[in-house]
């Protein structure tokens, strides 16, 4: 197997980026993935693409910086996260880092072609729980042909998750008429067909063993049944459980690249086997 391309590291339309080239060399047919990263660790476009490197996947794998992450972190570091967190997870973290991040998409991947001189490959999404919920607004809203994606520990409804960190930390999240509006927009079940009428594009689900049940994993299993019902190739929407895997990928504090955990490991093997099947 060649070896793996140097990184390239840029910023594309404001949004910083890490990109490998295909294995064998950039072409104009090349598939072409985009990643978007966890807020949990990893939480960096560098942490990601360690954690996730897409191994032996011959294929432009180009990982994004989310907002308010990273090189992009605000004032006061993780410690403003946390306080803008408490104060409304919703309308101050979740509502601004997706919209933005799906926002900004395309502007940025037109000037990505420009620098890495991409071609018309089939093109592929990757991303983790906030991340995930990035690919699947850029898929539903978006006007590109996406072939395939691969979504882990999946932010699929957000209100799930919202009601599971607040049992973790112990509070009551107050929902409104905004909160609640950003909650309909990142409900994914609810929007399952926005996902498939572009192509019915090939969606893997990949769910840990430990991730929460009612905000990770039943909202994960419900999005593959819907995807699946909608699709004339019902395989072409799956799910996999990986036993004992939490929703971290990586150790803290993950904003630098760190050795894959096994858990990583085993999520990039899944996340190249279906890429693989459905872009190359």
């Amino acid at each position: 197997m060649p070896a793996e391309p140097a990184r390239i590291t840029g910023v594309a339309a404001g949004v910083p980026f890490i990109a490998v080239p295909p294995t064998t060399g950039p072409s104009s047919a090349a598939p072409i993935v985009v990643a978007w990263h966890l807020m949990d660790s990893p939480r960096t476009e560098a942490a990601f693409a360690a954690a996730l490197p897409l191994d032996g996947l011959d294929a432009w794998r180009i990982y994004l910086g989310l907002p308010m992450y990273g090189s992009r972190t605000p004032p006061g570091g993780a410690d403003e996260l946390m306080r803008l967190g408490y104060e409304d997870a919703v309308l101050h973290l979740y509502g601004p880092v997706t919209s933005q991040a799906a926002q900004e998409f395309e502007a940025a991947f037109a000037d990505l072609h420009g620098q890495l001189d991409l071609g018309d490959g089939p093109i592929g999404m990757l991303g983790g729980s906030v991340g995930a919920s990035v690919a699947q607004l850029v898929i539903a809203q978006g006007d590109l042909d996406i072939s395939a994606a691969v979504l882990v520990s999946p932010m699929v409804q957000l209100r799930p998750i919202v009601e599971a960190n607040a049992r973790q930390f112990d509070i009551t999240y107050s929902w409104s008429e905004p909160s609640l509006e950003v909650a309909r927009r990142l409900d994914f079940v609810a929007r399952a067909d926005d996902i498939a009428r572009r192509g019915q594009p090939a969606v893997l689900l990949v769910i840990g063993g430990d991730d929460d049940p009612s905000g990770v994993r039943e909202p994960a299993e419900q999005l593959r049944e819907s995807l699946a019902g909608r699709y004339t190739k019902p395989e072409r929407a799956q799910l996999v459980e990986i036993p004992g895997m939490g929703h971290a990928l990586a150790q803290e504090p993950g904003a630098e690249p760190a050795p894959q955990t096994k858990h990583a490991v085993e999520v990039d093997r899944h996340a190249v086997q279906w890429l693989r099947r459905h872009l190359l």
